[in-house]
């Protein structure tokens, strides 16, 4: 049963960044012998990515590793990076497919949008955010913190932006915490619902927008939803009212504990480097950039939306935008007629 008293809880998912930052344990880099059996398994692929999985996607070195890092995703600390996959001497293809199956080692994939994409393509398209139909990861500007409507994100980077494109990151919990602490008639305020716009990818039968609390307990486990861009917008729906002063507080106290150096983690991407994060635990933003002018330096990130076949339970009321609440099979965003794909390029 989901409980909505608000107190400090106990989690190795409640780290702050400066810690972080002073420790260790959350960077990894793969060694030769590792790159080597991801090449060995790139090659073997004898069938359509679709059809790739862990047991096709075999890596007997790197998988126990794997293994251990998504225990530390879903019951610790929520997140780290692997560095050093040398994507500068692969195709295209290549990559992908390296990617894909580093991924079907954590779950399953899950459609990112309304065409059914299940490898999604992080880069600027020339759009802007003033479109409600747009997602943010479509343009240059600055995403805010936010979670994705998955168990795990992943994202790798093929090239990283001329300037900026940092990836931040927050725990949540720590989050939670604080404002429990701070201003706990605020933290109730965020245990209440919140409508929150789907930006045109409406699964069939459902609402342009859905509704739940930002922070979501049950026992002392909790589980963080979390879009500001896309509750505000929502406000564009007649019959979504309008945000109270006190909401407007909570979410204000939430973006600015987020952007506290207290609390966020920031890192830069290098080509090849790939980071996980669970996004029941973990908050993630990316500054806004400047690209390079030539179309082959361009940033650009591949990502995995994942759900693996052991995540936490959720409450039922998640269903609205996982589609489901089963563990390994949840998450994503499924409309009607939309056939999964993975695409080489964006589109």
């Amino acid at each position: 049963m989901t409980t909505l008293c608000p107190e400090v809880l106990n989690s190795p998912a409640a780290w702050r960044g400066p810690e972080i930052r002073a420790g260790s344990g959350w960077e990894f880099h793969l060694s030769d012998a590792e790159i080597e059996e991801i090449d060995r398994a790139v090659a073997g692929i004898d069938r359509p990515l679709i059809e790739v999985d862990r047991e096709t996607f075999p890596l007997p070195l790197l998988g126990p590793k794997l293994t251990r890092l998504q225990s530390e995703l879903l019951e610790g600390r929520g997140f780290f990076l692997l560095r050093g996959l040398p994507v500068a001497r692969m195709s295209r293809q290549e990559a992908v497919a390296a990617f894909w199956g580093i991924g079907a080692h954590f779950g399953r994939a899950r459609s990112q949008n309304a065409k059914g994409h299940l490898m999604g393509h992080v880069k600027d398209m020339g759009l802007h955010s003033s479109d409600p139909n747009v997602r943010v990861y479509q343009t240059r500007e600055r995403q805010r913190f936010h979670t994705d409507s998955v168990d795990i994100v992943a994202l790798m980077c093929l090239q990283p932006a001329r300037s900026g494109g940092l990836s931040s990151i927050v725990s949540s919990v720590a989050v939670h915490n604080e404002i429990v602490r701070r201003r706990p008639d605020l933290a109730s305020e965020l245990y209440c619902p919140f409508q929150t716009d789907r930006r045109g990818e409406v699964p069939e039968g459902m609402d342009p927008w859905f509704a739940l609390p930002v922070f979501n307990r049950i026992g002392d486990e909790l589980t963080t939803i979390y879009a500001r861009r896309y509750i505000e917008s929502a406000r564009r729906f007649p019959e979504v009212p309008a945000l109270t002063k006190a909401q407007v507080e909570a979410l204000d106290l939430v973006d600015s504990l987020c952007e506290s150096a207290d609390f966020r983690l920031d890192m830069a991407f290098e080509a090849g480097d790939m980071q996980f994060l669970c996004n029941h635990v973990i908050l993630h933003d990316r500054t806004a950039f400047e690209d390079w002018p030539e179309p082959e330096r361009r940033r650009h990130l591949l990502r995995l939306w994942l759900c693996p076949p052991a995540g936490r339970q959720l409450p039922d009321a998640f269903a609205a935008r996982y589609g489901s609440v089963t563990p390994g099979d949840r998450g994503g965003i499924v409309v009607k007629d939309a056939v999964p794909v993975v695409p080489l390029e964006a589109a």
